[in-house]
């Protein structure tokens, strides 16, 4: 299938997109495995993440309200935010993936979702840490950050996006910062409970 699918991809991405969904790819795989995850499940996530990337917006639009994808104000203005949730449709539609937590880690990558399963969490920050990105400090503190806690990751690369967003005045869609918050929530609460067990040790 994989085979398949870049074939898909090299059909329907430039170039350079797609050596930042194969670079997405490789680090989902390597933080499943830092993190006893499914590392299979994670490559089908990275791979299929951008399916719909390069996707006009009038094809995003008809594809989410055939899918009966929720679509707000911001993203009936802004579509391109819609390209993850239409990419998990696609992937359901063209490669036939079934796995419910695949699906969600492919619609949950963009904007991130509250409550979002560890699967999600790895294709979420592999998006934005892949080694394409580039390699400055603040990246490669993340990347550390990221083998180690998969929570403060989130939350480290949502402040990230949120401020390139700002600083370029870009519309913020609330869902990213719901996720950020969730996931600084969860980042604490679970130093929280590491404090008092080695404090009970």
């Amino acid at each position: 299938m994989r085979d398949r699918v870049i074939s898909w991809l090299a059909e329907n991405v430039s170039s350079h997109r797609l050596q930042h969904i194969l670079g997405v790819e490789q680090t989902s795989i390597s933080l499943a495995r830092c993190h006893q995850l499914d590392t299979e499940k994670a490559g089908k996530a990275g791979l299929m993440h951008d399916l719909a990337k390069f996707f006009s917006p009038d094809k995003l639009l008809k594809i989410a309200q055939e899918a009966q994808i929720p679509v707000d104000n911001i993203c009936s203005n802004h579509p391109h935010l819609l390209h993850a949730e239409v990419g998990a449709v696609i992937a359901q539609q063209e490669f036939k993936v079934d796995d419910p937590e695949i699906l969600k880690a492919i619609g949950n990558h963009t904007l991130g979702s509250p409550l979002m399963s560890e699967l999600s969490c790895v294709v979420f920050i592999a998006d934005a840490l892949e080694p394409n990105r580039g390699d400055s400090v603040e990246l490669s503190a993340m990347r550390k950050v990221a083998t180690e806690n998969l929570y403060k990751c989130v939350q480290q690369t949502s402040d990230y996006s949120l401020e390139y967003l700002v600083s370029n005045q870009k519309i913020i869609h609330p869902r990213a910062i719901l996720t950020r918050n969730w996931a600084l929530a969860k980042a604490k609460q679970l130093a929280n409970k590491s404090s008092i067990t080695k404090i009970s040790d």
